[in-house]
């Protein structure tokens, strides 16, 4: 009798071994795993934009600039297509009748990069700006007026070019802006005032710009100079001495005439 109460527990210690190793184990439900991510797909570097060739007259860029890169690139198709054309007609039907796709880019070069805030929507900005044709024609200038142009940034109250070409810049950078006809003032161009220089259909154009600041509210125009006074008459026989000039009165005061070709759409 001594000896079977260990062998009653031998086999019960040998019995619940063996269901042991013949049930299977679970996996646990509360491991943690690391999670898996995917890796962000590297976005391909933007290619150098094609333009004509600029004008000399053009200022060039200082050296060791990037290419002219995309801001973005637009591409339109007919609202329409051709069903039946006649063999009267020509090659050109399409062209003439304007159904035909177009893709093209709103390009720049940023010369400086400022060092401000970034360039953000439905602000007031005051812009520097010089605008040329390809073959070098300057036809405006803010700088050579010596008065920014305070613009309503994304209001459409200026072509689109310029309503989206600031994206991405600094208050006090300065960035190449090469606007297609598309973007600017159209098929038709813009006349510009008597004597002036306007716009040719379908012309790219080529802006230097400036971001010079930005706020809220739409900056105060500059006070004009106060008109000068006439002195009155001496009574007679007295002598009136000379008048003597204000200090600054040699200085010019810059006049502010309105921009001769406005980057504004609706004076097309």
């Amino acid at each position: 009798m001594i000896f079977k109460l260990p062998s009653i527990a031998l086999l019960a210690t040998l019995s619940t071994a063996a269901t042991a190793q013949t049930t299977p184990t679970k996996p646990a439900t509360n491991v943690h795993r690391p999670a898996t991510t995917t890796p962000a797909t590297a976005q391909p570097a933007a290619p150098c934009a094609k333009h004509p060739e600029l004008s000399p007259k053009i200022p060039a860029l200082p050296a060791g600039l990037p290419c002219a890169k995309p801001l973005y690139t637009l591409t339109i198709g007919p609202n329409v297509k051709l069903d039946y054309v006649s063999p009267l007609a020509g090659p050109e039907l399409s062209q003439t009748l304007g159904i035909e796709s177009t893709t093209f880019s709103l390009d720049y070069i940023d010369t400086k990069i400022g060092t401000g805030e970034l360039a953000a929507p439905h602000k007031w900005y005051m812009i520097h700006y010089t605008g040329y044709l390809t073959d070098g024609t300057k036809f405006d200038s803010s700088v050579d007026r010596g008065e920014p142009l305070p613009v309503a940034y994304g209001q459409h109250q200026v072509i689109p070019g310029w309503d989206t070409g600031f994206d991405g810049m600094r208050v006090g950078g300065k960035r190449r802006l090469f606007i297609p006809y598309q973007l600017a003032y159209g098929a038709n161009g813009k006349p510009g005032p008597a004597g002036k220089q306007g716009i040719p259909p379908k012309a790219e154009l080529i802006f230097d710009v400036e971001l010079i600041s930005q706020s809220d509210e739409k900056p105060a125009p500059k006070t004009p100079p106060a008109p000068a006074t006439t002195p009155a008459p001496a009574p007679a026989g007295t002598t009136q001495p000379p008048a003597t000039p204000p200090a600054d009165s040699t200085a010019p005061h810059p006049a502010q005439p309105q921009p001769a070709t406005s980057p504004n759409p609706n004076t097309k």
